[in-house]
């Protein structure tokens, strides 16, 4: 006489039976899944976020170029501030694969809305003389009025950058601020400018102005340098020796996108900290699903025993229950992308920056939550 052979279980059994433990008990499945909802959505969201973000610097960094260089006095053999030659910006002009050269000279002076304002308020902006040709180098321009030209450079005319305009409580070109004694004419006022931010906190006047109404020196502070991008590493070899040949040791030349390009790696490494945050909610939603599936066990322990009685094998009862912590933490894990790719495109949104969500990301999160629905229903089962 040969022995019983158990009835077999298919893929679609499987789940079936699977999904109907889990109706059973909807209140205790949704509590259970949402907690791997939430440790998944933040585990999305900050990778999205995150690369968003990098993905605008970078985008900011292709639209600006980073073949900006900037030339800056640095300290003597002695410990004393260096000073930049005068012939400087010219001497830069002379290098073959320069495209633009534009500099800036500290002035010793205070801009102020009025001449009734202390003179010791100075709201951190700086007064400086600044070459014509500053702003095409920048690669800027003007949000109202215009740049200094060949005719306003030698008169008392101001332009202010973004942020000194904004301290000063001055919208547009056409008022007047009180700088070294007298007033100057606001002739405009810039764009921000992304690659020198110490532009945006500057009041700007022409060279001639500033040597004659405000006792600038004539050394330049900064020079700014753009050169074919091809040629920007040689150009920055020779920078320091062209523009003081005698003491090179006394230039700091400096590339202003390595700052955004810090930035976004800076970026990228919150991130691993709060992708560790993620997998600690992660992880407390898989403590959460093996509970549900330990009292589900011991709650059906007669609809296992009738199961066993009508001829299932030990193997199949295992597996029902295997499913059922699979199908709970893949629905929660679903639900999770989902949230976590809406934060993600609702916060990229509202930073203006482009929505970007790696492929990896919520395919990676449904592995991990398929991962913590094995091991939390192995016990179980």
């Amino acid at each position: 006489m040969s022995g019983l052979v158990p009835a077999r279980l298919g893929p679609r059994d499987v789940v079936r039976v699977g999904l109907a433990g889990l109706r059973t008990r909807p209140a205790r499945a949704v509590l259970s899944a949402l907690g791997i909802a939430i440790g998944i959505a933040t585990m999305v969201a900050v990778i999205g976020i995150s690369s968003s973000s990098k993905e605008d610097l970078l985008r900011r960094l292709d639209r600006l170029g980073t073949n900006l260089l900037t030339a800056k006095p640095g300290s003597t053999l002695f410990g004393d501030q260096a000073e930049l030659p005068e012939t400087a910006p010219e001497m830069v002009r002379r290098i073959g694969p320069v495209t633009g050269v534009g500099a800036t000279g500290s002035v010793d002076a205070t801009v102020r809305r009025t001449d009734r304002i202390p003179v010791e308020v100075t709201q951190g902006i700086a007064v400086q003389a600044a070459s014509p040709d500053l702003l095409a180098t920048l690669g800027t321009g003007t949000a109202s009025g215009r740049w200094l030209n060949a005719a306003t450079e030698r008169y008392p005319g101001m332009v202010l950058g973004s942020e000194a305009a904004r301290r000063l409580g001055v919208d547009r070109a056409g008022g007047r601020v009180f700088a070294g004694g007298r007033w100057f004419t606001v002739l405009g006022v810039l764009r921000p400018a992304e690659l020198a931010p110490e532009i945006d906190r500057s009041a700007l006047v022409g060279w001639d102005a500033a040597e004659r109404y405000l006792g600038f020196d004539g050394h330049p502070t900064t020079i700014y340098e753009r050169s074919a991008d091809a040629s920007v590493n040689d150009v920055r070899d020779v920078l320091a020796r062209t523009v003081n040949p005698e003491h090179p040791e006394e230039v700091d030349v400096a590339r202003p996108s390595d700052a955004l390009r810090a930035k976004a790696e800076a970026a990228g490494a919150f991130t691993g900290l709060l992708l560790g945050l993620g997998a600690v909610a992660l992880l407390v939603g898989g403590v959460g699903v093996a509970n549900t599936m330990v009292v589900s066990v011991l709650e059906r322990r007669r609809e296992i025993g009738l199961r066993r009685s009508l001829g299932a094998t030990r193997g199949q009862v295992r597996t029902q229950f295997l499913a059922e912590s699979l199908l709970l933490s893949a629905s929660g894990g679903a639900a999770g992308v989902l949230l976590g790719a809406a934060v993600t495109a609702g916060f990229a949104a509202a930073r203006g920056w482009p929505p970007v969500l790696p492929a990896w990301a919520p395919a990676g999160a449904l592995g991990a939550t398929l991962l913590i629905g094995t091991v939390a229903g192995l016990y179980p089962a």
